[in-house]
């Protein structure tokens, strides 16, 4: 039975046009990239239909009832559009308490700096550099700004962003420590066994093994 839950669309109930309709949707997650969103996020939500601009409801539930080829890709998608259009409606009602992260990405200097640095997380990045790139005459505001917004420094995000990315790699690849390190930023195994330590409290070999 666990099985068939993890297998495309499934349907119970006595008939099929009955007065309500419940419609589930699960993703696989795992990972530490996808731990840090997660933990941003409520461990429950309920957003009425009527906050929901777009009606993809309506649509996955036509979706459900047509088995052809293609369906489950229609679905899969159709999926994160309900849950992004969820989580967006859900953060913009009055006195939602959104992560920083979701707050940032509609600022004009933050949203842009966190995209460099999710883009190439390797690249040698300052906060003078950060700043320069998004078009921020000063440095220290920027980086008052980016705090503000965000709840850490710049440098600070970084050097989390790295590590979660590290950790993925490390347990999803056969790359070498050394391999991982370069790939995420840092010079060599050693540095990257330093900062995975200090932040996670063992190092990349043991994650790894654990």
């Amino acid at each position: 039975m666990d099985e068939l839950l993890h297998l495309g669309p499934r349907t119970c109930g006595l008939t099929a046009d009955g007065p309500s309709v419940l419609v589930t949707g699960t993703y696989q997650v795992s990972g530490a990239v996808s731990r840090r969103l997660l933990d941003g996020l409520p461990s429950a939500l309920v957003v009425p239909a009527v906050d929901i601009r777009c009606r993809v409801a309506e649509v996955a539930l036509f979706e459900i009832g047509v088995e052809e080829p293609g369906q489950q890709v229609i679905l899969d998608r159709l999926l994160d559009v309900m849950l992004v259009s969820a989580l967006r409606a859900w953060f913009t009602r009055p006195g939602a308490n959104d992560p920083g992260w979701y707050r940032a990405l509609a600022d004009p200097v933050v949203g842009p700096a966190l995209g460099l640095l999710h883009e190439d997380p390797a690249y040698p990045w300052t906060v003078g550099l950060l700043a320069e790139k998004v078009g921020s005459s000063s440095r220290a505001a920027f980086a008052r700004r980016f705090r503000t917004t965000v709840g850490e420094g710049p440098m600070s995000y970084l050097t989390s962003w790295r590590i979660c990315l590290a950790a993925d790699r490390l347990r999803d690849t056969t790359d070498t420590v050394d391999a991982v390190a370069r790939r995420v930023g840092y010079a060599n195994a050693f540095a990257l066994s330093v900062a995975f330590k200090r932040e996670c409290g063992v190092n990349p070999t043991a994650f790894r093994r654990g």
